[in-house]
């Protein structure tokens, strides 16, 4: 081998040119690991997300643990002579605490039915909590999203009809003032009929789409309920008044409002030989019960789960002079569920009932 010069630096070359070789594939060793750490540190956590997202996984491995501890506490509670002193304990301290567990990640569900019971009521302003970020979070902030849609919907629908019915007051009056001019005959009366129908049903919807805010849309005073009942006085009502009945803080227009509802339907319906309508009303508590009854041929059972819903009425084969459009009923649970109360209505054989509680 020929020696090296003491001027030749190639020697210097090669050897720099080997660290540097070995230093990119440290690097690229380094990098390597770095990446598969990385990568087994991101898989552990998504798998972790979705262990915590799962109601399923978690309560599986709850159950698997409480195999585990349980075989293991009766495992060596069989080499001990005293074993099942501490072992049936242990086992109950066990389980009460699997139960806890158990009982806390389902106590959302809890909440959920709440919430569905609420937007059954047509609360739709209510809101699950969101208390796990896990299916069941999920399934409440679907819930919360659906009711929202459902409370836009509503408003919009009672914003158009609001639109609509004071539009068609105007036109509706201006046709009154037309046929007033009309020559007297039965055209005529005919057509002022149909035009105060008209004016009641845009009234009647007016109000009912003023009342679907609840007590927001109520005028509350002192109100005397017995002296409203006493104005509704004609022939085929009887009334049955205790004495010494509360003053309430209810809106007098709206309880006149639903009390003539009341009363010309009771008066509609009943069968004058059986005997009068009865308006009662008598104390109940710290308040008034309101009782509307009359003695005609009363509802069928399928019915009566729809009675007081906009527009519905039992007989679908009866006219607007025989029946209505079926307002009256729904602007009495209106007037009522405003009020705090509530509408019932059931047979009361022979016969037929509505009762409010007001407080």
């Amino acid at each position: 081998m020929r020696p090296q010069h003491p001027y030749d630096h190639r020697w210097r070359e090669r050897w720099e040119r080997k660290k540097a070789k070995r230093a990119r594939r440290m690097s690229r060793d380094w990098e390597y690991r770095w990446r598969v750490r990385h990568r087994w540190h991101q898989r552990w956590h998504h798998q972790h997300a979705r262990f915590k997202h799962s109601l399923g996984a978690r309560l599986i491995a709850i159950f698997v643990m409480l195999a585990c501890v349980s075989s293991a506490i009766l495992w060596l509670s069989m080499g001990s002579a005293y074993g099942l002193l501490w072992a049936v304990p242990a086992l109950l301290v066990v389980t009460g605490a699997a139960f806890g567990m158990i009982r806390h990640m389902v106590r959302p569900l809890h909440a959920l039915a709440l919430g569905a019971e609420a937007f059954r009521r047509g609360e739709f302003s209510h809101r699950v909590p969101i208390i796990h970020g896990d299916e069941i979070g999920d399934l409440a902030l679907r819930f919360n999203q659906m009711a929202a849609d459902i409370q836009a919907m509503l408003d919009g629908k009672r914003a158009l009809l609001l639109a609509i019915s004071h539009e068609l007051r105007s036109p509706l009056t201006r046709a009154r003032l037309h046929a007033e001019l009309v020559g007297e005959g039965e055209s005529r009366d005919a057509l002022l009929q149909e035009l105060a129908q008209m004016r009641d049903l845009i009234s009647a919807l007016l109000e009912s789409e003023r009342l679907g805010s609840g007590h927001r849309a109520l005028q509350l005073s002192d109100c005397d309920l017995a002296a409203l009942a006493r104005e509704q006085a004609q022939p085929g009502l009887a009334l049955h008044i205790e004495p010494g009945l509360p003053l309430l803080q209810l809106d007098r227009l709206r309880l006149q409002l639903c009390l003539r509802n009341l009363v010309q339907n009771a008066l509609r319906h009943n069968d004058a030989t059986r005997g009068a309508v009865q308006l009662s009303l008598a104390r109940e508590g710290a308040g008034v019960r309101l009782t509307v009854r009359d003695f005609g041929p009363g509802v069928a059972p399928e019915s009566l789960l729809h009675l007081g819903q906009p527009f519905y009425r039992p007989d679908e084969a009866r006219t607007r002079h025989g029946g209505g459009v079926g307002l009256g009923l729904c602007l009495c649970r209106l007037v009522a569920e405003a009020h705090g109360g509530r509408l019932e209505l059931r047979n009361a054989e022979p016969g037929f009932e509505a009762s409010i509680r007001f407080c």
